[in-house]
Formats: C-alpha cells, structure tokens, sequence
C-alpha cells in the first residue's frame, strides 16, 4: 500500500480549465457534499493547484487499487513521514479511518458525522454560475439552461449522447430501487407524493419491500437527489417533491410539462440560497423571513397574474404578505394591490438580481 501512496504522492494533478464556483475552499478541513457530477472533485483539485506539490496527497478512495485495511494502517505513517498537511480522501467511505493531519478534505454524497469538519453543501451549477460557461449572456443563454441544466459536464457532452450520459451517471451512482424511486419522481416533479404513495405506484410492476423501498427513499433525500418541500405550518402534511436538476426530466422520462419544469428550476434556485420556503395550495413558494411569495408563472400576462391573484388573496391576508414576485420567461411589470407589492420578473434577471 506504500507504494501506491508514494505514486498517488508523485501524480501531478491534471485539471482543465476550472470555471470558479459560488464555493470557495480556504486552508480550513471540510467535508463536501453533494450528488455525482456536482462538482466536488474539480473544486478540491483547483485549491490544490495553489498548494505547494510536496504538501498534499490526494486519495480517490474508489481506486481498485486500495485495500481499506492496508490504507489504514499505512496513511498515518505515510503521512508524517513526508510531512503531508492537506490529505483529501475523495468518494470517501467510512470504513477509511479518519487520521490527524493540519487540513483534512473529505468529498461524499452522504454527510458524515465528523465534527471537527466544516461540513459544505455543493450542488449543481446555479444559473448564475451556468453564465460563466457561455460565450454570450442573452436570451440563447436562459435556453440552453434549459437544456443542459447544471451539470458541469454537460458543457463537453454532444447533443445526442446527453440523455444515455446522465442515465449512465446514475445507474452508477444509486442503486436499482433508488433509480425506480428517482424515475417516478421524475414523473411528479412539483408535486406533492409521499413514501407510501411511491410505493402504492412501484408495487404493481416490481416485487418490492415496503420498508426497502422508504429507506431507498430517505437516502435519495439525504444525497441530494430528491428534494422535499414542507407545506407552511402543517409539518406532516405530504410534502412537494422537485428534482435536484432541471436535466433529469428529459434524461428519464418522455413526460412533457414546461410549468413544473419552471417552478423546479425556481427551487433550485432558493435552495442554494439558502432561503427558508414552503408551499400552500395555489402558493408555489412562501418565504417568511421577507415575508414574501415567489410564484412561478413563465407565461403570465397582467390578465392572468389578476386572476391568479384573486385565487390566493386570504392567504396574502392571512401571512400579511408584503411582495409577491411572479418569476416568468420574459414578461416584466407590476400591479396594485392592497397590502402586497405585485411585480412579475423575467427568470434570468430574478436569479442573478441578488
């Protein structure tokens, strides 16, 4: 096993041009998480491209090469005796024992209770962040988003080979029932479905166990794949389901429904902003702390945003609502209302405004 450690030492690491993310890493240990294909990897490699060479090592720790057994008891001394200060274990698993070295990085879907790691959350590429892969900031740009979503990868991946790309991608990534789990999740995207709902649908084609399935469930939550929406003072009320990327509806299902689509690109987009949101019937999102409502309406028109507005008026009394932003492909403009500020705001501006 030392000799595998001294040539992974001697590798120079290879990177290709590194588009900067909203994420950045300092002399800090971390644990970073996020889904396949999120970046993880090209983000800890471009830090250690500002490192001195002698002083890191870096460990796919899904190389075939490695035996857990012989790496942990060899890393520790391997380390000390070449004076490594930035050790990162990527694709790490827990059966890798964690040792004392100045700066530990380790990259995983799942969060591992370490707690002396800043623990990081990196998901796909915002639109904002999507912006520095092209060439011009224009309307071509808000649809080629719309195509690509935001996997990195995606930028360097022909047109035709992009669904059996991701497809790939996946069967690597998650197991067969998390994959049937994610596919009809895939068909509800902004909806609400439930565990057991998953479960009534996938047991007349598959012979499957309940509680396999509700733990497959869970783990697709807690990696990332799936993401569930809390409806506003009603905790276990059935939850609205969105996917953790725009190009997965494409990628597993022929289903065709540009609204819902829209509304899971506005998620993604509170979400890695860190805003506090629920949903109410009529409400796509609600965001208290600004006491403000987000609805996703890519063709709307004042005639329409009226009606839609009638529709959820006792719920802007009820929460007091103060501003009611309708996200839209291009229409922009603004109505009066009694207690709330009405304006509607073309996507691409809304999600590079703050």
């Amino acid at each position: 096993m030392e000799i595998l450690l001294e040539d992974l030492y001697k590798t120079d690491i290879n990177l290709e041009k590194f588009h900067f993310r909203k994420l950045f890493l300092e002399d800090l240990s971390y644990q970073i998480n996020g889904i396949s294909q999120s970046g993880k990897t090209k983000l800890v490699k471009n830090y250690l491209l500002g490192l001195k060479k002698s002083s890191y090592i870096y460990i796919d720790c899904r190389d075939l090469r490695i035996d857990v057994e012989e790496l942990n008891k060899t890393l520790s001394i391997f380390c000390n005796k070449y004076k490594i200060n930035t050790l990162v274990l990527d694709n790490y698993i827990e059966d890798i024992q964690i040792i004392n070295v100045p700066q530990l990085i380790i990259c995983s879907e799942l969060h591992h209770k370490i707690d002396f790691l800043t623990s990081v959350k990196l998901y796909p590429l915002d639109y904002e962040e999507f912006l520095a892969y092209e060439h011009k900031y224009d309307s071509t740009a808000l649809n080629h988003f719309f195509k690509l979503g935001g996997f990195p990868s995606m930028h360097k991946i022909s047109n035709d080979e992009r669904v059996v790309y991701i497809q790939k991608i996946l069967r690597h990534a998650l197991s067969a029932m998390e994959l049937d789990i994610l596919i009809f999740c895939t068909k509800m995207m902004a909806q609400k479905i439930s565990p057991y709902s998953v479960y009534e649908r996938l047991r007349h084609t598959k012979k499957i166990s309940k509680d396999k399935l509700y733990k497959s469930f869970e783990s697709l939550s807690e990696k990332g794949y799936i993401h569930q929406l809390q409806k506003v003072n009603h905790p276990k009320a059935i939850r609205k389901i969105y996917l953790c990327d725009i190009s997965l509806k494409s990628a597993l299902t022929i289903d065709k429904n540009f609204s819902k689509l829209f509304e899971n690109m506005i998620y993604l987009e509170l979400l890695k902003s860190d805003k506090e949101c629920f949903y109410d019937d009529g409400i796509d999102f609600y965001l208290p702390q600004s006491d403000e409502v987000i609805l996703g309406m890519p063709f709307a028109d004042e005639r329409t945003l009226f009606k839609k507005m009638e529709a959820i008026e006792a719920f802007l009394f009820t929460y007091q609502v103060k501003k009611v932003i309708t996200i839209t492909m291009s229409t922009e403009g603004s109505m009066s209302h009694p207690i709330s500020r009405v304006e509607m705001i073309p996507f691409d501006i809304w999600a590079i405004g703050d």
